[in-house]
């Protein structure tokens, strides 16, 4: 049987390469790498050119080192993610390096290398590039060369897959003894287009960007090609065959809107998380396969794949599925305490007198045979990364034991990358989380006016949101308009109905697995309708009930749920109005379903306490701009109902109010925004705040 055809990697296109400058080409050759997951990952790997600049001092041509700088990644970095150092002062450092036991004080000296006052911070990888003698450099972490990298006789088949022409040096931790190493092995072997590092990735270079790049990019497609030729000649089986099925979409769907909110609670050590589900091929033969249990065990090899997550990932038995309730959560519970025990029993084994304190012992990547992976971070988007790079050690793990057999970091080694003192100080300069990270918030009628400003503000401060609406067409406007703005693992978009319960039971499920739960609810749904008592149709009254009244109901209750079983509080918000405290002449429908919403709020509030389950009420007046209901007929009834034209309403209920000032979308999203945080409201449930600009009459009493 032939080997399946191997998908091609990006081409360099001369055309666009001759409008470049050379920082330009090695910016372009990065994102080109950077494009591709099978080459490197998010954040992984890094790109570099010696280039010949002005010195900004004396004008005279100097040697300067553009190089990827630290937290970077290649795919979507622009110039200034690069550092610029003095050639010259890096070669400098070597008669400062005092051995493998002081090279960390190496980076300390980065900085007196810097290149026109660049404050982008070099990496730790500088000395691997600079050390070099090439003008162009990759250092990329793919997959197939990472599964030879990573197999027992790694150092032999590097030398047959490559025929002599690609190095091996065995696993050290990045750093200047590596830069050194590197160099020392090139110069001891001449013509090599590459090395191997053992257990983590490849080193290749050029005279030019596009040498480099087609180089790099060749030795990769050596490597794959190799691995497919190789696995079709033993007819292996992907991790040892079959063993599990996977679920049909609907039953797996329906077991993690019950698992994911409990596993979302348990996790979260006093801190909100966020969940990635990947139920994708590649995933779901690993955790469906025989030999998922000892390879879990391993780990990932690659120190960037150990560091997005963790020492081994959680298998959780199939059997948990089934359960629900305490027993699911009791079950949980006990796994994930065990495995925190296990956590803090090799952070025992491996600490050093230095060593920076215990962090979170809980799992980052969680396998669930039969349905796909769960990978957990403090944000969205680190806890997709985290699973793009467990695909990524999956895929080295099947190429790697189909043809020899798989070998992991080993667990000292493993400890001393997790927490090493540099990665530590990384994590000390890392910015204070905004207010709503990790928090997921939900906002029916998110496609309005006021919905949008609800949606803008959490996401300003962190928070991710799912929108729902029942308008489609508005709804992926908005949503697109958000994403654009805040970025797509931020925001979702669900149609909902929520005068239907199965349509609202489904938004909830979905928010379950786009995020794992739901913390906070905006019940923002709405529409207006005006009539004279005696010409309010019961359809009329009915239609009022059942979206300002029923409709708050069935997603609050759902909601209500969810939080619940998270066990971690939650919040709730119901935008309701001033007519819910004070009646409006021809409005009765609109009136009492208001009415009826905040009666509902203080229900919320009363059994959420025990929960810590808050909920409060928005009462806004007169939104006029921005806000949908006033597009319709709602507009004309209350000109009519007022006896004022149309044109004038704004400057009408402007200048009703107290204070003379209109109330726009923006005021409503600020007062939600307040209930929604803890730190500005965490004592304050069963409460009512008035957006109104000042209304006697609404006062609450």
């Amino acid at each position: 049987m032939a080997p399946t055809p191997i998908k091609p990697f990006p081409r360099w296109d001369d055309t666009r390469a001759a409008t470049l400058d050379e920082p330009g080409l090695l910016l372009y050759r990065s994102n080109l790498l950077g494009s591709d997951l099978r080459i490197t990952n998010y954040g992984g790997g890094n790109t570099s050119a010696k280039l010949t600049q002005p010195d900004p001092l004396t004008g005279q041509p100097v040697e300067v080192l553009w190089v990827k700088g630290s937290g970077g990644d290649v795919g979507s970095m622009k110039l200034d993610g690069f550092s610029t150092l003095y050639m010259d002062k890096l070669r400098a450092l070597s008669s400062l390096y005092r051995g493998l036991e002081h090279e960390d004080e190496m980076v300390g000296y980065l900085p007196h290398c810097t290149f026109n006052l660049n404050s982008r911070a070099a990496s730790i990888d500088t000395p691997l590039h600079s050390l070099l003698p090439y003008a162009h450099v990759d250092h990329m972490h793919p997959d197939a060369v990472i599964a030879i990298a990573a197999m027992a006789n790694s150092e032999a088949l590097t030398k047959q897959v490559f025929e002599g022409t690609v190095g091996w040096l065995p696993w050290l931790r990045p750093g200047y003894e590596l830069g050194r190493r590197l160099a020392e092995y090139d110069a001891q072997h001449p013509g090599l287009r590459g090395i191997v590092l053992a257990g983590h990735g490849l080193f290749s270079w050029g005279d030019t960007s596009k040498a480099c790049y087609e180089n790099t990019v060749d030795l990769i497609q050596r490597a794959q090609g190799w691995l497919a030729r190789e696995r079709s000649a033993r007819q292996a089986q992907a991790f040892g065959g079959v063993q599990f099925s996977a679920l049909p979409e609907d039953q797996r769907n329906q077991a993690l809107a019950r698992l994911l909110p409990v596993l979302r609670g348990l996790s979260a050590e006093g801190a909100p998380k966020l969940l990635h589900l990947n139920t994708s091929p590649e995933v779901l033969e690993f955790v469906n396969s025989v030999d998922l249990a000892p390879l879990a065990a391993l780990g990932t090899s690659c120190p960037d794949h150990f560091l997005r997550t963790k020492i081994r990932p959680l298998v959780v038995p199939e059997a948990v599925y089934t359960l629900q309730g305490d027993a699911l959560r009791d079950r949980l519970g006990e796994l994930l305490a065990d495995y925190r025990a296990d956590y803090a029993a090799y952070y025992e084994r491996c600490k050093r007198p230095s060593s920076p304190p215990l962090r979170d012992p809980n799992p980052v990547v969680i396998l669930l045979p039969r349905i796909g992976m769960v990978t957990i971070a403090k944000d969205k988007a680190t806890a997709r990364i985290a699973g793009e790079f467990y695909v990524n050690a999956i895929n080295v793990m099947r190429e790697a034991n189909a043809v020899d057999r798989y070998v992991g970091l080993p667990e000292q080694e493993a400890f001393d990358i997790e927490y090493w003192l540099l990665e530590e100080a990384k994590l000390q300069r890392m910015p204070k989380p905004k207010p709503l990270v990790g928090k997921v918030v939900l906002v029916t009628g998110g496609a309005g006016g006021i919905g949008q400003a609800i949606a803008r503000r959490m996401l300003t401060e962190g928070a991710c949101v799912v929108l729902a609406d029942i308008d489609q067409e508005a709804l992926d406007e908005v949503e697109a308009s958000l994403a654009k703005g805040f970025g797509r693992d931020a925001v979702r978009g669900l149609r909902c109905d929520v005068t239907d319960e199965a349509s609202v039971i489904a938004a909830l499920d979905r928010t379950a697995l786009e995020f794992g739960g739901v913390d906070i609810l905006v019940s923002n749904a709405g529409i207006a309708s005006a009539a004279p008592i005696e010409d309010t149709t019961l359809a009329l009254w009915k239609r009022n009930q059942d979206i300002l009244a029923t409709g708050y109901f069935l997603v609050g209750r759902e909601a209500f749920r969810q939080m619940k079983a998270q066990g971690t509080g939650g919040c709730m918000i119901i935008i309701a109005s001033k007519n819910g405290m004070v009646a409006s002449n021809q409005a009765s429908a609109y009136c009492a379903a208001k009415a009826a919403e905040i009666q509902l709020s203080r229900s919320f509030a009363l059994e959420g306490a025990p929960l810590g389950i808050r909920s409060n009420v928005v009462n806004p007046d007169a939104v006029i701009r921005g806000s949908k209901i006033w597009t319709g007929k709602w507009s004309e009834e209350r000109a009519a109902a007022n006896k004022i034209s149309e044109s004038d309403l704004e400057a009408f209920y402007r200048d009703r109010s107290m204070l003379k000032r209109s109330v726009y979308p923006e005021d409503i999203a600020e007062a939600a925004y307040f209930f929604a945080a803890e730190h500005l409201s965490a004592k304050s449930t069963g409460n009512i705040l008035n957006v109104d600009a000042g209304n006697l009459a609404a006062f609450t009493r």
